[in-house]
């Protein structure tokens, strides 16, 4: 059956035609998932004001936990709070390695030497986590701070990461992404914020931000 839904239709007729849709929408998606046949490790980049950038990062390591896969994560910033993420962490001590190099947002340390000097080290922790053929998937969680301040320098950065191993997986997340970033990288999300309760006075929620 074609054609318009009317208020006059059948139950029967409107399920007939939500089945011929289906059917129409599905043979669509299996032509071009069936065009899909590079399988690579992705650069994935998590930007923007919105809340839910490091969010969605762990739920992608988590995803990865569950399929048995190693992951690797640097803190470059928050690392240093206690999460309830990194509780979660604390029971897969097989398939984790996290390091915490942050000590806490550049506006709190107010030592641009130090963050630059944290930052540094965060980074060749960064890179041993990459090239270690044991894991699967890195999160550099908040790297994109660094960048932001020129912590450090994003044409290393970008080329380090175009010589990864093949198949590994790199998260990043962080506020304002460097343009060269965003070129360099597989898949990036920008989050939007729309309404944030921070605005009406509401502070940081257990189970919600950490």
């Amino acid at each position: 059956m074609a054609g318009k839904i009317t208020d006059n239709m059948t139950e029967e007729q409107l399920n007939e035609r939500h089945t011929e849709k289906m059917k129409k929408k599905k043979a669509a998606r299996d032509k071009i998932i069936a065009t899909k046949t590079i399988e690579k490790g992705l650069v994935m980049v998590h930007t923007g004001k919105g809340k839910g950038k490091s969010t969605a990062a762990f739920g992608m390591i988590f995803r990865a936990l569950g399929n048995d896969m190693n992951v690797g994560i640097v803190q470059f910033v928050k690392g240093k709070w206690g999460t309830g993420e990194r509780k979660v962490l604390e029971a897969f001590p097989d398939q984790v390695q996290i390091t915490a190099m942050g000590d806490g947002f550049t506006w709190e340390t107010q030592d641009r030497q130090r963050d630059i000097e944290a930052a540094k080290q965060a980074w060749e922790r960064a890179k041993e986590m990459i090239m270690d053929d044991s894991t699967h998937m890195v999160l550099l969680d908040e790297l994109n701070i660094v960048l932001r301040y020129d912590y450090l320098d994003i044409n290393e950065v970008v080329e380090f990461l175009k010589q990864k191993p093949e198949m590994k997986h790199v998260i990043i997340t962080g506020r304002n992404a460097k343009d060269e970033l965003i070129e360099a990288a597989d898949l990036v999300t920008e989050m939007t914020m729309i309404k944030h309760p921070f605005r009406s006075g509401v502070k940081a929620q257990v189970g919600v931000e950490f």
